[in-house]
């Protein structure tokens, strides 16, 4: 998207000097990744709240022994450079209205959910972590980006902006990540394919425009 500042951290030496030695890592650099962390941990269960019921219950336990393992590490990291970082609030369902009703009011069904919710917390993830990074998203940008995609994923929109597209089909592109966790640590998971499955196939259809 070509966003100030995308280049103010070094993401391979960055990770390289997590692997190596944590100790290492310079503030902004301990800073990047502590919110990157935190941003993870503070994710999934927000993110369950847009599902259905069956699904959250299913996940809660996980998700939130989940969020406390990336806490502990992410206060290590940025501990040991001395930085403050804390993590973000994401949107639930009971604090957004989608065409002045309640925000789940317009989806049915396990995709429809899962594609409002995705395009909703992802945007807030990446706001928080590219802040984190130095990078600079325009705040008109985001809220274009939330009213139109909680329109469209939620409510009677029937198109995205192209830049909204765009944007969205970059947010989308975490098929890549689900399938590479789910393969590295031999998880063999029905539902990370399941997720891996719908987000590239929403990132293909937002990249060819048919909508």
């Amino acid at each position: 998207m070509g966003f100030d500042g995308a280049t103010a951290i070094d993401g391979p030496r960055t990770a390289a000097r997590l692997r190596e030695d944590y100790t290492a890592l310079s503030p902004e650099e301990a800073r990047s990744v502590a919110a990157t962390l935190l941003a993870d941990g503070a994710f999934s269960e927000p993110y369950c709240e847009w599902l259905p019921l069956w699904y959250e219950l299913g996940l809660i336990a996980p998700v939130r022994y989940g969020e406390w393992r990336l806490r502990r590490v992410a206060a290590t990291v940025a501990g040991a450079a001395g930085v403050t970082v804390t993590a973000p609030r994401y949107s639930r369902p009971q604090d957004v209205i989608v065409d002045g009703g309640p925000a789940l009011d317009g989806v049915s069904g396990f995709r429809e959910r899962f594609l409002l919710a995705d395009s909703i917390i992802h945007l807030d993830w990446f706001v928080r972590v590219a802040a984190a990074d130095g990078v600079d998203v325009p705040s008109a940008l985001v809220e274009r980006t939330r009213e139109e995609s909680l329109a469209y994923y939620g409510g009677d929109r029937n198109r995205l902006s192209p830049t909204v597209r765009r944007f969205q089909r970059l947010l989308f592109a975490d098929d890549a990540w689900v399938g590479r966790v789910n393969d590295r640590y031999d998880l063999d998971s029905p539902l990370f394919r399941l997720w891996e499955r719908l987000l590239r196939r929403e990132r293909e259809r937002l990249a060819a425009g048919d909508e």
